[in-house]
């Protein structure tokens, strides 16, 4: 008789879990035989995974987004719940999207009160909605975090049990020397209005006005806007239309080459703040809510959305949020920004401290150690 491989299965309600989710399959491949079924896009798909349907069915973000699509995106938790009741697998992997994904894993606990069932990447009960982390321990069995303080948070909110294994840009992410910043004769400004359609839309004209103040305080400055590509075409009509001095690029590597190249960045709310933390680029965050999303502001409990500045607790990016959003404020500190000074400084010392956060004394790389918290709950 052939021995039983373990049935894992997995499901990414986006292209960033589609890549989390791949590099865990590997890692997990690695360790033991296993099968995998589940929810994700085309690098799972490689790993192994037929996606039970397109994962942009449910790869949507933001209330209003999410309202529009509901009744889609319902019929999609109830038919991967009952996927995966029928599948009867060893172990359920949530990765990110818990709006969708901690949606099945209720119904799913239901039916198998005993099923491990574990959540890559913890939802951001530290920011808003803390009282999320206690109920989630009634659905969740244990949690890999990506985030330092993210084990501490779910204990004092009485949540599930969190293990911390690193996050994936740390390794990614190598920063940048900045010994000669003040000889460069051009410098380079990052302009990083978001990923979505409707936070480009909202932040995207005082971007427009910021520049066009700050070229008249200096005078040898270069913009690159690094565009998702969906949203390219549309970044650049805006951007011909604004007359303004604004490169846009979309691909990978000139992504890559800019975050290289850039002295300062005005940037949405979000990880890509980390990135550009890793990166130490100093930056001013912005972010101006959807017209919906405003009338819940109340439920926001935490003293900054930056991640850099929770993670060493301390304000040290700027950072300014819907009517305080203006170009008199951001061009202004953005001038200071592209001088040596004690703004720049702050920045950089609080990325410097943010990296010996992240750091860990072990020799396995996040991948391993998730894959090595997932088969304890196999193994026990």
């Amino acid at each position: 008789m052939s021995p039983k491989f373990p049935h894992i299965y997995i499901i990414a309600g986006e292209e960033s879990g589609d890549k989390l989710g791949s590099a865990l399959m590997s890692a997990l491949k690695e360790q033991t035989p296993c099968s995998f079924s589940g929810v994700g896009g085309a690098l799972m798909a490689q790993q192994g995974v037929k996606s039970l349907f397109d994962m942009d069915d449910i790869a949507v973000m933001g209330f209003s987004a999410v309202m529009a699509r509901l009744p889609k995106i319902l019929k999609r938790i109830n038919e991967t719940a009952k996927a995966v009741i029928e599948a009867k697998p060893d172990i359920l992997i949530l990765i990110d999207s818990p709006d969708f994904t901690h949606r099945v894993a209720k119904k799913v606990r239901a039916v198998y009160p005993d099923l491990p069932i574990i959540d890559y990447i913890c939802p951001s009960v530290w920011a808003w909605r803390p009282k999320r982390a206690e109920k989630m321990a009634a659905y969740i069995t244990h949690v890999l975090a990506i985030l330092p303080f993210e084990p501490e948070v779910l204990k004092k909110l009485r949540g599930p049990e969190a293990t911390y294994i690193g996050h994936p840009l740390v390794s990614e992410i190598t920063p940048r020397a900045t010994s000669s910043f003040s000889q460069k004769e051009t410098k380079t400004v990052l302009l990083l209005p978001g990923s979505r359609m409707g936070e480009v839309k909202r932040l995207l004209p005082v971007f427009f006005e910021t520049v066009s103040d700050l070229v008249t305080r200096q005078k040898n400055i270069e913009f690159i806007l690094p565009a998702v590509p969906r949203l390219k075409k549309i970044i650049e009509k805006e951007v011909q239309r604004s007359s303004l001095p604004i490169d846009v690029v979309s691909k990978p590597e000139d992504k890559k080459t800019a975050f290289e190249r850039a002295d300062v960045a005005l940037t949405a709310s979000g990880t890509v703040c980390l990135e550009l933390a890793l990166y130490n680029i100093p930056m001013i965050s912005t972010y101006k809510l959807d017209p919906i999303a405003r009338q819940f502001r109340f439920l926001v409990k935490i003293w900054t959305a930056n991640l850099p500045n929770l993670i060493v607790d301390y304000p040290a990016v700027p950072e300014f949020i819907d009517e305080f959003v203006r170009s008199a404020l951001l061009y202004r500190l953005l001038d200071r920004l592209l001088q040596d000074g004690p703004e720049r400084n702050v920045q950089q010392e609080a990325f410097k401290k943010m990296r010996f956060i992240f750091s860990q004394d072990n020799q396995q790389s996040l991948n391993e150690r998730a894959a090595s918290v997932i088969l304890g709950f196999l193994k026990g």
